[in-house]
């Protein structure tokens, strides 16, 4: 029996375990396990790892970052956004990749219509990501963060005015929290795309502000089914030559 899991702090509401286990049931994959695991700490990975003997894993919040110091390997993306969402285990050693990277990409792609001028609300692993996805397709963005030279005190109607994109790439409105970031939502319009890494509740907060402005709105779903799938392939692929390992 194959082993997988999502390891995270939280995963109550986790998406990866449902679509893997519908996955496994629905292609008659019968070899292979997908499981949840949270842990307090980042340090116990190694104990964890040897416990459920994984042969690879999803990692989410708070860890993309953390993990890093604990692979063996990464690949470019994950060293370019120093961010790892999937983990392949191989002959004991740990190789990181990031498919938060195509998830997003794929995901936006027929939404964009021309718009070029971005927010991304958040700083932290999943950022990195989205900041990099949108640098190869041209799009210019400012990052707003809390305790940094922008933050959302400085989201006025003139900088709404100038994007037509505004990305959530934090955890806030994700169930139970029905919190959402706070900018000047009044001045949105339809020609605004908001787009949340969130998909749980199906709109949040923050995407039903866009609604009711007649904004272009897109839960964070298709990006995470994108990324599932990314992983298997990562998990199953025979020539594993980007590290060197076949």
């Amino acid at each position: 029996m194959r082993r997988f899991a999502l390891i995270g702090k939280s995963l109550r509401h986790s998406f990866s375990h449902k679509y893997f286990k519908k996955k496994f049931n629905n292609e008659n994959i019968n070899d292979c396990k997908y499981i949840n695991i949270e842990i307090d700490n980042i340090q116990k990975i190694k104990k964890v790892i040897k416990e459920y003997n994984l042969d690879g894993f999803n990692i989410t919040i708070p860890y993309k970052q953390e993990i890093i110091p604990f692979l063996d390997k990464i690949s470019k993306t994950s060293r370019d956004t120093n961010s790892v969402n999937v983990v392949k285990i191989v002959d004991g050693k740990l190789y990181g990749f990031n498919t938060d990277i195509i998830g997003f990409k794929e995901s936006i792609k027929p939404l964009l219509k021309g718009r070029k001028n971005a927010l991304v609300l958040g700083n932290g692993g999943s950022s990195q990501s989205i900041q990099y996805a949108l640098k190869s397709l041209n799009i210019k963005f400012q990052v707003v963060s809390r305790n940094s030279n922008f933050d959302y005190t400085d989201v006025s109607k003139d900088i709404i005015s100038k994007i037509q994109i505004i990305i959530n790439c934090t955890p806030i409105g994700m169930y139970p929290d029905n919190s959402y970031p706070i900018i000047p939502y009044n001045h949105l319009s339809m020609k605004h795309l908001l787009f949340d890494l969130v998909y749980n509740p199906n709109e949040t907060q923050f995407l039903m502000f866009g609604k009711n402005n007649l904004s272009e709105i897109k839960n964070g779903h298709e990006m995470l089914k994108i990324q599932a799938e990314e992983s298997w392939n990562i998990w199953n692929s025979n020539k594993f030559c980007k590290f060197g390992v076949h």
